[in-house]
Parts: structure tokens; sequence; C-alpha cells
């Protein structure tokens, strides 16, 4: 008997692990893979190491504030020194629109400058737009469901400038098309904009390392192969959980960071009619360079690109749709060393049907064909590297649903946000991106709030 189960080993699985343990409560981390990280992992290939998921951790200037902020919160919460992140802050990123570009840092002053530049009448209208944003203590309030695009298109009435607020902020955190709730925007608006990005030199390994040292320091038991089969339920509660072995496993509570819909399958509870069905996913490709990217004359860290005056942020028909996207580069921040070999990764979104739908050949030749045409897409925005590509890997829908477990390679879980993170049992919570929280930063607060609303105040 533990006094809590966790399924998934990601990072919201493992910082619930890690403050439980804490207070010396037996906790056992169950993980259907080899390998630790959910959607914010990493993998080997021909002797390189790749991240997934990881372009940049948000949330890095709330570190200066000695009171408030997620990243406050999480270092005191798990009881971590800021110097075992290892962060670098980004040395700048772009919104490219054609024929206007905004640039920002970690420093909001710049940005504001952008705006009051490219767009003066909406200089104001920007800082109306701060004064609305739901702080992060007020998430699952009244308010949170309502349209981001009906809120900020009442604040800001150049439809240009809405689009290109909106560019980043879904592709780092859109779980559903075309819009937001209100709650995930200002998260994310606050996450991306008002404290901004960093990355440890090495990557998401890092952030993983310490915490899996921390959890097992604390006495946690981690299962690595021990895939969830069901959750067997009894008089309103979880009573125990069947792996895919066969074997049962019981707990006084059980978090999920399966996500909703996943969760609630494993509890065999059908899914209500009307429930909405669109399953955001990408691609991405990874270009390995024989130079840094600041030597081609890019020293952009992030570059959000759309080639029209209008973002379509939705699946898309085909495999791929290249209108817009995101170049990340992870050489590009303010490192104390060189990173090393030169990468550049490419984000676009996908259709994982028509992923799902090919045979085995007809796959390897679309990943081919669509690394190809990434890249084609993204050097409009940037200097052409294509000359110095010395290796090359590419991730689809169907890999990141392999190796997730998430519905349709859904990347930022279930349009419908549950802030409390409670279900129809009364002692089995989810936790992670579907509670409403994304990112690295944010699922490991969302790991947090929920171990310690549920599973230390009661």
């Amino acid at each position: 008997m533990y006094d809590a189960i966790i399924i998934g080993a990601g990072m919201s699985g493992l910082a619930a692990g890690i403050r439980l343990a804490h207070f010396d409560q037996k906790v056992c981390i169950l993980e259907r893979h080899t390998t630790i990280g959910g959607l914010n992992s990493f993998y080997r290939i021909k002797g390189r190491s790749y991240d997934v998921g990881l372009h940049a951790v948000t949330n890095y200037l709330s570190s200066r504030a000695p009171k408030r902020g997620p990243m406050v919160r999480l270092l005191r919460q798990l009881r971590i020194q800021w110097e075992e992140l290892s962060l670098s802050p980004q040395i700048g990123s772009t919104i490219a629109f054609p024929g206007v570009r905004l640039d920002f840092t970690n420093d909001f002053e710049l940005f504001q400058s952008q705006v009051a530049r490219q767009f003066p009448r909406q200089k104001d209208n920007l800082r109306r737009l701060l004064a609305e944003l739901i702080d992060y203590d007020d998430l699952g309030r009244v308010g949170n469901e309502t349209s981001a695009r009906e809120v900020v298109g009442r604040i800001i009435d150049d439809p240009l400038l809405v689009e290109m607020i909106f560019c980043p902020l879904l592709y780092y955190g859109g779980a559903r098309e075309r819009d937001m709730e209100w709650g995930q925007f200002s998260v994310m608006f606050r996450s991306i904009f008002l404290e901004g990005f960093a990355r440890p030199l090495k990557g998401v390994r890092l952030i993983l390392k310490n915490l899996v040292r921390k959890f097992k320091v604390l006495g946690g038991e981690l299962r690595l192969r021990a895939g969830v089969d069901r959750i067997v339920a009894r008089e309103g509660r979880a009573d125990r959980v069947v792996l895919e072995d066969g074997s049962e496993i019981e707990g006084r509570r059980i978090l999920s960071s399966a996500g909703w819909h996943e969760t609630m399958r494993l509890c065999r509870q059908p899914e209500p009619e009307g429930t909405p069905g669109e399953r955001l996913s990408f691609i991405e490709s990874i270009s390995v360079l024989d130079a840094d990217p600041k030597q081609l004359g890019h020293d952009r860290t992030i570059v959000f690109f759309n080639d029209s005056e209008t973002f379509s942020y939705e699946k898309p028909a085909g495999l791929v749709d290249l209108r817009s996207g995101v170049i990340c580069s992870p050489n590009n921040f303010a490192y104390e060393e060189p990173l090393g070999e030169g990468v550049v990764r490419i984000t676009a979104l996908a259709n994982y049907d028509r992923w799902s739908e090919l045979d085995e050949r007809a796959y390897r030749l679309e990943k081919l064909r669509c690394y190809d045409q990434s890249v084609a897409s993204a050097v409009r925005f940037m200097p052409d590297f294509r000359r110095h590509v010395v290796d090359v890997d590419m991730f689809t829908p169907t890999t990141i649903h392999r190796f997730t477990g998430h519905d349709r390679g859904a990347v930022y879980g279930a349009p419908k946000k549950r802030y409390d993170g409670r279900t129809h049992l009364e002692n089995l919570y989810v936790c992670g991106t579907d509670q409403g929280m994304v990112g690295i930063i944010g699922s490991i607060i969302s790991g947090i709030t929920i171990a310690n609303a549920y599973c230390l105040r009661q």
C-alpha cells in the first residue's frame, strides 16, 4: 500500500513525487516507457543526444523576484537551488510576419518599445492588456474559460498585432484550434513575454537528472516499463491500478499525468458526446550543422514565423502546414561556454490522422520530403543553412503518440483544462498539461499544486 501512486514520470509526475516524498509519504511513480520525461525527454541516435519538447525553459525572470512567480515557487517547494538548474538566458527572439517583425528578450521593455514603434496606436492598449491578465494564483476561478481572442480583441484593435501576439502563445501552449482560454493566455503571456526564456547548457537531461536524483534520495520508488492497463474503482474511489503485466498496486491516492482523456480511458469511462475532437500535433525537424548559427548570421534564439497577415492555427488537411512555424536555435542562449555543434530545430503543425495512415515505406519517404519542405519554409525567415547540414532527424505526430501515449500525438493535451485536477473518483487527480499548466515549469508547478492540494492538506 502506497500513500500515492503517480502515473507517468514526466515533469509533473516527478515534481509531485518529490513534494510528497519530502513529507515521508511512500510514493511510487509508474512509467510505461524505458525512459523518463514524457513530452520533455531526450534520446540518442548515431552518438548524438537530442531534446524532445524543450525549446526553452520559460518563466526565467521570476527567479529574480524573491516572493512571487512560478520559478521561485518551484525552487522553494522542491528545495532546489537556483544554481542546480544552470539556466542561461536567451539572446533574443522574434515574431516574424510579412513586413513586420517584433523582437523580444527577457526584458519586457524591448517588446513594449517594438509594439510602440510598429503599432503606435496600440501602445496604451498593450498596457491595458497587461492590467487584465489573470495572475497565476487566480487560475481556476470564474472567467478563465472565456475566449482569449474575445478578450484581446476588445483591447487590441489592430488585427495584425493580435495575430502576432497569439502566434508564440498558441505554438507554445495552444491545445485548441485558433483560440485558447483566457486563463491559458494569461499564463503563456506572462511566462513568455514578462518572464522569458532560458536553457540549461546540457538541455532537458540536466533538469530530469536533478529531479530523479532528488526523488530517489528521498526514498521514492520509480518503476520503468510499468505501464498501467486500468484503474479499478470501488464505491467512488480508485481502489488500485492494474499494470499491463497483470500485477496490481494499491494506493491511498492516485495522481495521473497521462492526460484527462487517457486517464478516463484507464478508468473505462466513456468519452461524453460533444467532447471537442481536435488534438493538435506537430512535426519537428532537427538539423545538425558544422557551424554555429551565429557564424551564418543567425543570432535569434527562437523565431515564430507566419507568411501572411492571418495566423492559421489549426489541424492541417494534409500531413503538415508550413505556412507558419517555430525556428529554435539552441546555440543562441547566453552560455558561459559554447554549446558545440550547431543545431536548428523547426516545428510546424501536422495532422496525426494523415501520418498514421502511411505504411512504413511511405512514412519514411514523407519524413524525408517534409524535412526538406520544413527547412525550405524556415530559410525564408533566417539565413540559409542547408550547405552546413551534417546530420538530421525528425519526429512526427505518430512518434509523439508512440512515446507518450497521448491521443493523436496531442502535445498540449485536451482543449478543456481541469484547473482543480479533480475527477469523478474522490482520490484520483490529474496533473500536468491537462490540469492547465504547460511547458517544463508549468508542468512542474502543476505536479506541486495537485500534490499540495490533495495529498498533503487532507
